[in-house]
């Protein structure tokens, strides 16, 4: 019989890894893989990465400037050679994260998205396979409609929480977003003492409703399911056009033979309940308030942003300590 993992490749789902650790990456046999502050700093604890860093140290000293000059120099190549590694596994795309700290500046964001897609091209990644990845702010939803529309610069919309937040990225014709599932119940298991599984989980609710919207509304944007906290989860969204997974859930559907049923189809999500037609574009204010009167969205998205920040200032701690020493 069939793992669950082959299972759920089968409904059509493109299954990607959620992780910095390249050396467990192949196992799974993924499409694609994503990567995010928090992540490398995990893969960059371990020895086996020790070469990576050195590259990277190396790199920012050769550039020159200031200590702090030369660990943003390192930083950036750091995310890259992990990148390179990884798209040495995999056949398709790698998500590269922009700096958090950079997430309500959408000129610096655009800046160094084109960075990054340099130095990827300097070591023989072509852009087409890699994603940009860009928090899902006001500012930053524009950096990506920009760099989508103006420079071929694929985009992957992260920490989405909220309808609103999917909406805006669809508008602004995003290659692909990542709604974070778990996260979403996380929220909601906290703030109601409830327990959700399945259908009933609110992460898995979310995800539904943005599906069947872009489906209706004939957004070619992706959805990639994020942020796992079970299975379950990963089950009851089985059929959407994407899903991220860490490879500790990876592990546990390839070890497991339970049935993984189809639950979502873009046919059927066409033809389901009209959701009706909503737009932000060029509408800061109505954004704004939009993602405002969602208490959650608001909350997990700065939290996220500050998480992610705080992870990334640690990456450039360990860099600047080399670089210095």
């Amino acid at each position: 019989m069939s793992t669950s993992l082959d299972q759920l490749k089968a409904t059509g789902t493109v299954v990607v890894s959620d992780s910095g650790d390249f050396e467990s990456i192949d196992v799974y046999k993924p499409q694609d893989a994503t990567t995010n502050p928090s992540l490398i700093l995990a893969a960059a604890g371990k020895a086996g990465y020790a070469r990576l860093i050195d590259a990277a140290v190396q790199y920012g000293k050769a550039k020159g400037g200031s200590v702090e000059d030369q660990t943003n120099a390192a930083t950036d190549r750091l995310l890259v050679e992990f990148g390179k590694e990884i798209l040495a596994i995999i056949p398709g795309r790698v998500s590269t994260e922009v700096d958090a700290r950079l997430s309500f500046d959408k000129e610096a964001t655009k800046a160094k998205a084109k960075e990054l897609i340099a130095l990827y091209d300097s070591v023989g990644i072509k852009k087409e396979r890699i994603l940009i990845k860009i928090a899902s702010t006001w500012e930053g939803i524009q950096a990506a409609r920009e760099l989508e529309r103006d420079d071929g610069i694929h985009c992957n919309l992260t920490l989405l929480f909220g309808f609103g937040q999917a909406v805006a990225c669809a508008e602004a014709g995003v290659t692909l977003i990542s709604p974070f599932v778990g996260r979403i119940l996380d929220w909601y298991k906290k703030s109601t003492g409830k327990n959700y599984e399945g259908d009933e989980d609110p992460g898995v609710q979310s995800v539904k409703k943005i599906f069947d919207y872009y489906k209706q509304h004939h957004y070619k944007t992706i959805v990639m399911g994020a942020s796992f906290r079970n299975i379950g989860e990963i089950k009851a969204l089985a059929g959407v056009d994407f899903l991220t997974i860490a490879p500790s859930l990876l592990e546990q559907l390839k070890k497991s033979t339970d049935p993984v049923p189809k639950k979502l189809d873009s046919n059927v999500a066409a033809q389901a309940n009209p959701i009706p037609k909503v737009s932000f574009i060029d509408n800061e204010p109505e954004f704004r308030w939009t993602l405002l009167q969602d208490q959650m969205a608001f909350d997990k998205l700065h939290e996220g942003i500050k998480k992610f920040a705080e992870d990334g200032e640690t990456l450039k701690k360990l860099l600047r300590e080399k670089i210095s020493a």
